[in-house]
């Protein structure tokens, strides 16, 4: 029976006061019986505008129908067809601007939740232990991918399930690139990235890590080892600072070293000797959903103050609503139309406070947003014995230095044909935020299914 109730199923959640204090997740997820409920509430769109706005084309309207009917296999049979890091996109795809974007439920309530059902589904297959993968016959040929990240894991495993032998090449001690470094333990367990990792072993994908493709190896080693083609899935790494005075103080942190030590070195756990300063007032730079994910973790760690500074307004902000919503109830300040101007150190060289300036927004600049302008006259400080600044992320160089036939843009971005992602040297492809700048993992998992369609038809054709 239709659902027909405005408002998306509540998901259970760690109360505010009590998650602050730990990593494990805070979204607790869908009970079976909140998932046909759910369920429930999707009118099966014969036009399925949902599936147009996925970047991988899940069959929602499909997957969902065998929620209703409580096949729970068969429900996340559907979406692995697609996705083969569902439960990863259940926790952290934005899919407010995507598949849920389009719902016609969304009209006169809120959209189906989407979201939260694919990772319903996803935890049922992995909790009952349902294997769904059958290694495929095959078919002679060797692809190389460069980057265990999420562009990266997508395309080895598209490729497997159509018979290539896929060896991706990693160059941290572990796979899975942002979803392992990048997001915190209580929005991503790692656990799951693991298990999603261990399906594409069973498809037949090789995994090496601590290789340095640029360094430890080259393009044409990958050719001479019998590589057919590679794709290239580097990601984003090379964190952007703000080039103010005081950057160079102890205490001030990229967000990608400061997640990097929480997350892949385990920062937060006393079993671990990973070295980190133990923030007391923490400033945050930035609006994204990094900007979050570091501020929440330094609360975490147990800061008595953590502040989000950002130049613009709320209602700019680039973080999901959820990743907002989430950190004021945690009880994180944030300064909005405010800017840094300098980081103030002691005599040790530590950092111990922030100069900042109010903004106010002017005209609308290059990309449509509304250009923030200085208040004359407006600085002001904060305490801040640690800075983090998650203010976006560059290509790191060292492909691309060591491989100069590889075309970049200003950026240092790859460039690559617009149908077929090939990049200027033939038989190399690329996609994710090596070629887009840093985006979200579901369009480096969107980039990495369609480079994979188009290695195939190469190789098939070479």
């Amino acid at each position: 029976m239709a659902n027909m109730q405005a408002l998306k199923t509540k998901m259970p959640e760690q109360l505010p006061n009590i998650r602050r204090e730990n990593f494990t997740e805070v979204a607790l997820g869908y009970s079976a019986e909140d998932a046909v409920q759910e369920a429930n509430r999707c009118l099966g769109c014969k036009t399925r505008p949902c599936v147009a706005k996925c970047p991988v084309n899940v069959a929602i309207p499909e997957f969902i129908a065998e929620l209703k009917n409580g096949d729970f296999a068969a429900a996340a049979s559907i979406v692995k067809r697609d996705n083969s890091l569902a439960a990863v996109c259940g926790r952290v795809c934005p899919q407010e601007v995507q598949c849920e974007s389009a719902c016609v439920r969304g009209i006169k309530g809120e959209s189906v939740a989407i979201g939260r059902l694919e990772r319903f589904a996803a935890d049922f297959e992995s909790e009952a232990a349902i294997d769904n993968e059958e290694k495929p016959q095959n078919n002679g040929k060797k692809v190389a991918v460069v980057g265990g990240g999420p562009a990266g894991l997508t395309c080895a495993g598209e490729l497997a399930k159509k018979g290539y032998s896929v060896t991706v090449f990693e160059a941290l001690h572990t796979a899975g690139g942002v979803l392992m470094y990048g997001i915190p333990e209580f929005r991503l367990p790692k656990r799951i990235v693991e298990k999603e990792i261990e399906s594409l072993k069973l498809l037949g994908v090789e995994i090496i890590t601590n290789v340095i493709v640029g360094k430890s190896l080259k393009l044409q080693d990958l050719s001479d080892d019998g590589f057919n083609a590679v794709f290239l899935g580097t990601g984003a790494g090379l964190p952007n600072f703000m080039k103010i005075l005081g950057e160079n103080l102890i205490g001030v942190y990229s967000a990608n070293e400061f997640l990097t030590r929480v997350n892949l070195l385990k920062a937060y756990s006393a079993g671990y000797d990973t070295p980190l300063t133990q923030p007391e007032n923490v400033a945050v730079i930035g609006g994204g959903n990094v900007a979050m994910d570091a501020a929440r973790c330094a609360l975490r760690l147990g800061a008595k103050t953590v502040s989000i500074i950002y130049r613009r307004g709320e209602d700019e902000m680039p973080a999901r609503n959820e990743e907002i919503h989430h950190a004021k109830e945690e009880g994180i300040e944030f300064l909005l139309l405010t800017n840094p101007v300098q980081i103030l150190g002691d005599d040790n060289s530590k950092a111990v406070e922030l100069e900042c300036v109010k903004m106010e927004l002017g005209e609308p600049d290059s990309s449509g947003r509304r250009r923030p302008v200085e208040v004359e006259g407006s600085n002001f400080k904060i305490a801040a014995d640690t800075i983090i600044m998650a203010i976006g992320n560059a290509p790191n160089p060292t492909l691309t230095s060591a491989e100069k036939e590889l075309e970049t843009n200003r950026w240092n971005c790859l460039v690559v044909d617009e149908d077929t992602l090939q990049t200027s040297i033939k038989g190399v492809y690329a996609g994710g935020d090596a070629v887009t700048g840093a985006a979200t993992v579901i369009l480096a998992m969107g980039a990495g299914k369609k480079a994979a369609a188009a290695i195939d038809d190469y190789l098939k054709n070479a």
